[in-house]
């Protein structure tokens, strides 16, 4: 069992952890990798707003006070414009996975977007093979709602995701607080 999950913003040093550990195929993991990619975005986001703004944002998953990962939100809708839902995605280095903590840090990035956005709608998915993450997503409190064929390329062909979703009426235990343990 892994240490205390805690989300926090990211810091100069988890950018260089980050491009080290997603630099590659390993990083990612087989379900994930869509090539190679330009960190300076990431760098020049960093510089103007953290990471965080109203577009949505990316923080660190730190087990105990190491960083093991990151989780992101972005604006996602189904229908007219207007923001009604998050959707999630989750990088954890590969010596974090396995563990239950993709689950935790799931969570508690649920609870945060709950608590601080006016979304009544997370959504997250990830390929159909990924049995690890549709596990991990449904532990953290998500259901899953279908297959979306065809609807990510990657390795040279078209792959289907499986979504999920978690609504706030649905939010495990009410309306928790605090730390995932």
């Amino acid at each position: 069992m892994p240490d205390e999950i805690t989300l926090r913003p990211v810091t100069a040093d988890d950018l260089d952890l980050f491009e080290r550990e997603f630099s590659g195929p390993e990083g990612w993991g087989p379900h994930a990798w869509f090539g190679f990619q330009s960190t300076a975005d990431l760098r020049r986001r960093f510089a103007e707003n953290g990471l965080l703004g109203p577009d949505g944002g990316l923080l660190s998953v730190a087990e105990g006070d190491v960083t093991v990962g990151r989780v992101k939100w972005f604006p996602g809708s189904w229908g007219p414009a207007d923001l009604t839902n998050w959707s999630l995605a989750i990088g954890l280095v590969p010596s974090a996975r396995g563990r239950g903590t993709g689950t935790r840090a799931q969570r508690l990035l649920a609870e945060y977007l709950f608590d601080h956005t006016r979304a009544d709608r997370l959504q997250a998915w990830t390929d159909r093979a990924n049995l690890a993450e549709q596990r991990a997503l449904e532990k953290a409190g998500f259901v899953r709602e279908g297959v979306l064929r065809s609807a990510v390329w990657r390795d040279g062909q078209w792959n289907d995701a499986v979504l999920f979703s978690l609504l706030r009426a649905e939010r495990p235990g009410g309306a928790p607080r605090g730390t995932a343990r």
